[in-house]
Order: C-alpha cells, then structure tokens, then sequence
C-alpha cells in the first residue's frame, strides 16, 4: 500500500490516501488544482468525503478554496464540506477552508449556501463557525 501507484489524484482525495497525495502532489504541483472528467477537484472530493488530512494537505499544496466545480452542481469545496456526514469531519474541514479565504456565503446549485447545509444537518456549531467567518443569515 506505500505508494499505491494506481489510484490517480482524484481517488487518493476521495478515500483519503493522503501518502499517495503528497507523492502524486510531490511529482506535478499542478495537480491540486486539476480537474477530473465529472467536474471535480481533488480538494472537493476530499471534503464531500470527510478527509481532514487529505484536505489539509491539498491546502498546504495550494488548492484553490474558492474553486466551482465544472458541472451542474457548481459546489465549491466549503459545500462539500457541509455536507459530509461526520458532524466533526464537517467542522473540522469547514474551519480549515474559512481561515485559507473559503466564502462563507458562496452559493451552488439553485442558491443553496453551506449556512443552509448547516441548517439542513441541525448543526449549531457549524452554523455559529460559518457565521463567525461572515455568513450571512
């Protein structure tokens, strides 16, 4: 498992192999920021799917906070966050986009702000976190 050479950058976000992130991170810089053919970049994927520290390193290594995805959906990473399922992941990971410059009121699909996801989950602690960082609501 050290290297896992066959998991690209977009599979190693998503179930959070952060050794073989910071290898692939370590041979193309680039692809922090890279996109993959549904729309999605590596540090969206590992928000939606909770990784703290695979996240934590695609910040470290310059992914953009801020960043749309390429589809339909148009979620940006602090949307992803919201709406993982594990109450501390999601905490945890929404703290860490807002201070790397994350807008607490950047809004996808049909309007919907990660306020609201916080909302959706019954989540006070996400919901005073994203209004401390300027969401309006």
């Amino acid at each position: 498992m050290a290297g896992d050479p066959e998991l690209d950058v977009f599979e190693a976000a998503a179930i959070g192999h952060t050794e073989r992130l910071w290898q692939l991170l370590g041979e193309d810089p680039g692809l922090a920021n890279a996109w993959a053919d549904d729309g999605f970049q590596p540090l969206g994927l590992a928000s939606f799917f909770g990784h703290v520290d695979a996240a934590r390193l695609l910040v470290e290594r310059r992914a953009e906070v801020n960043s749309t995805s390429h589809n339909d959906f148009e979620v940006k990473p602090l949307h992803s966050a919201a709406a993982t399922g594990d109450p501390e992941a999601r905490y945890e990971l929404a703290k860490l986009l807002l201070e790397h410059g994350a807008d607490p009121n950047a809004s996808q699909q049909d309007d919907f702000t990660p306020l609201m996801a916080a909302d959706q989950h019954g989540d006070d602690r996400l919901r005073s976190l994203l209004v401390e960082y300027g969401a309006a609501g």
